[in-house]
């Protein structure tokens, strides 16, 4: 770190916390494509060596930033049920992203192995292993549950208009009977809907369908039978 760096510090005297505040109001006001370290230093009023000082890399930023959104899943107060406790899990990091212009997309790509993360992908894979016939089974349904819902809040939060009109004008039912038939379906606006079903869908498949078996034909331990010789 250079002088001017450790001095423009002192002087400003801001905090990662603050770094972090002022990146999520350029994020809302301008998306993911006008976060920089230049935009959060000019809402900052300071230099952007004093960000970098602070963020290091636009990766950690982003790591950083992804880690905030989980911190906002409240993991207490769930449904009793197993199925029913993931769906509600995955419902709060939903509202979580959609608090965020672009939330989706910036925690996509992202995994930081820290504290919320951590946390919430705990208390998931928790519920998932008292309703998953293995442990592989709830360690890959995580991972479903978790993509379906980037993908379908990223869809929600970009939800061009312009697009939906071009694929129904290019929809032609005798080139395309399939898609003609579901073409309004296909399109639905109705994302609360579309995430209940398809997030119920996947738990309903993971509760009756075992992940395949290791490459050595060994089974991965009962996750039913992990959870009760826990509890017992």
């Amino acid at each position: 770190m250079t002088k001017k760096q450790t001095a423009d510090r002192v002087k400003v005297g801001i905090t990662l916390d603050q770094v972090v505040g002022a990146a999520f109001d350029v994020l809302d006001r301008g998306g993911v494509a006008k976060l920089s370290t230049r935009a959060i230093a000019a809402e900052l009023g300071v230099s952007m060596n004093t960000v970098m000082w602070h963020i290091r890399t636009k990766d950690r930023l982003l790591d950083t930033m992804s880690e905030a959104v989980m911190g906002e899943v409240e993991l207490e107060d769930l449904p009793e049920e197993w199925d029913d406790q993931a769906a509600e899990l995955l419902e709060r990091l939903r509202q979580a992203m959609l608090r965020h212009r672009d939330g989706a997309l910036l925690v996509a790509g992202t995994f930081p192995a820290e504290v919320r993360t951590l946390a919430f992908t705990d208390r998931l894979m928790t519920a998932l292993l008292r309703g998953c016939p293995t442990r592989r089974t709830a360690a890959w349904t995580a991972w479903n549950l978790f993509y379906f819902t980037l993908g379908l809040v990223q869809e929600e939060q970009a939800a061009p208009a312009g697009d939906r009109d071009r694929l129904r004008a290019n929809v032609d039912e005798r080139r395309l009977p399939g898609l003609s038939t579901v073409v309004e379906d296909f399109m639905s606006v109705d994302f609360a809907e579309r995430f209940r079903f398809g997030i119920r869908q996947i738990l309903h498949s993971a509760a009756t369908m075992p992940a395949p078996d290791t490459a050595d034909g060994s089974q991965a331990t009962d996750g039913k039978e992990q959870t009760r010789s826990r509890d017992s």
